[in-house]
């Protein structure tokens, strides 16, 4: 089944592509009234998403925590999950830096700037401690799963676990009906990533036929820049899977593939998180790590759209003319490093980000304006790079608590539920 979906998804990839140019090409007049009305079926499909991303977020993280037993193991997984993500995040964020000296995308840009003082329309506002931390904490779960806010998700979950964990004999029957929620989650996600398959036929489609495949030429540079960094990080990302996990980090990588092509085709990590989940648990990951690493990887842990952060914002420098010193540069990475962990759950978050740190260095926040048009071509790719760099995350960090059940143990098929001990897999 795992072979025939993805050949079904990469199917609609290109029969999306093919149709979107027909629609361009021949219906010059009524394009944009067509693609709006063939997206809204992949509308539909990421809104099934988001309508099941709460529930399953909140039980298998639940459910994971309360396996784990001591309060100490929480804390030492959250250490350790938190080193990979600064780091992670920072090595994204260099490698954007570095890319964009080296192939200097902007320097020579052929087309014509937007007046500096020209207005993108995106809610800009300074990054500060307090909006961080008033972010963190929901004033009502109901309303955090309302917007799908899975930081606010995890934080309430936690603090429900822990709770659970102080009362085991109360919480027992508790447990047991999160347990089966999980499971009837899990099950409701087969049935919507049924749909997929059209969804991504209907997003490639009504993307090609709105812009056309002729804008990306516009800016090929840029675009063919970005994508080569891209490339470097997803090496990057595989040669350390490797050097941590071994040779079997190949079967993740198989695993992982549905997840990614419905990432990249959606320009929507969210959309991969169910697919996600299900192939680390075949891998072999205990649920109780997964359940609690992705969804926080989620929140800290986007490496594509770190290095396009830095990638992004020195590209409009360099369009505009403007030197910037080694030290500046750092000083805007260091920037990047805070001001993207403050955003999470917000619409267009990268461009917020660029534009939110463009203020703050003098840079015209209009150069925004000449890559917004492509930013779904842009976010196809930081999209599926998000799901490779936080399903190694959640793998690495179950290798080094010892809940990374050995190869031999899994069958093709196995999926571990919330309720699962690692090594023991239970058939879906």
């Amino acid at each position: 089944m795992s072979n025939k979906f993805t050949r079904y998804i990469l199917f609609a990839m290109v029969l999306g592509i093919v149709i979107g140019t027909a629609i361009y090409q021949y219906l010059p007049d009524t394009r944009a009234e067509v693609a709006s009305s063939i997206n809204l079926i992949a509308m539909l499909f990421l809104r099934l998403i988001k309508m099941i991303i709460a529930p399953l977020v909140f039980a298998t993280l639940v459910g994971g925590i309360a396996h784990m037993g001591s309060g100490s193991k929480l804390g030492r997984i959250f250490a350790k999950t938190m080193g990979w993500f600064i780091t992670a995040s920072f090595v994204s964020l260099l490698l954007g830096l570095v890319m964009v000296n080296i192939l200097k995308p902007g320097a020579n840009f052929p087309g014509t700037l937007p007046a500096a003082t020209q207005s993108t329309g995106l809610p800009v506002s300074a990054f500060s401690l307090e909006k961080f931390l008033t972010h963190l904490i929901p004033t009502s779960i109901a309303d955090a799963m309302a917007q799908n806010e899975i930081l606010q998700i995890v934080i309430f979950a936690v603090f429900f676990s822990v709770a659970m964990g102080a009362m085991p004999e109360r919480s027992k029957p508790m447990l047991a009906l999160i347990d089966d929620l999980g499971h009837i989650m899990l099950k409701v996600t087969s049935y919507v990533m049924l749909f997929a398959p059209l969804a991504v036929w209907a997003a490639v489609t009504a993307t090609v036929a709105k812009n056309g495949l002729g804008v990306l030429w516009k800016l090929i540079v840029f675009m063919g820049g970005f994508y080569l960094s891209l490339l470097i990080l997803w090496a990057i990302l595989i040669v350390v899977g490797f050097v941590v996990i071994g040779p079997r980090y190949a079967h993740l990588l198989r695993l992982i593939r549905e997840p990614l092509m419905i990432a990249f085709s959606t320009a929507s990590s969210e959309a991969a998180y169910p697919k996600t989940l299900e192939g680390l648990n075949k891998f072999g990951a205990s649920s109780r790590i997964s359940s609690f690493v992705l969804p926080l990887g989620y929140s800290f842990n986007l490496d594509g759209t770190m290095m396009y952060c830095t990638f992004a914002s020195i590209f409009i420098a360099q369009s505009y003319h403007i030197e910037m010193s080694l030290g500046t540069q750092l000083a805007m990475l260091a920037t990047l490093m805070i001001t993207s962990k403050g955003v999470a759950g917000v619409p267009r978050a990268s461009l917020v980000v660029i534009a939110s740190t463009l203020s703050q260095f003098n840079i015209p926040e209009a150069g925004l304006l000449m890559i917004m048009g492509i930013d779904t071509f842009l976010d196809m790719g930081r999209s599926a790079t998000n799901v490779i760099g936080n399903s190694l995350a959640t793998a690495v960090v179950a290798k080094w608590e010892g809940e990374l059940a050995p190869e031999h143990e899994l069958r093709p098929d196995d999926v571990v539920p919330p309720s699962a001990i690692p090594g023991e897999p239970v058939p879906a």
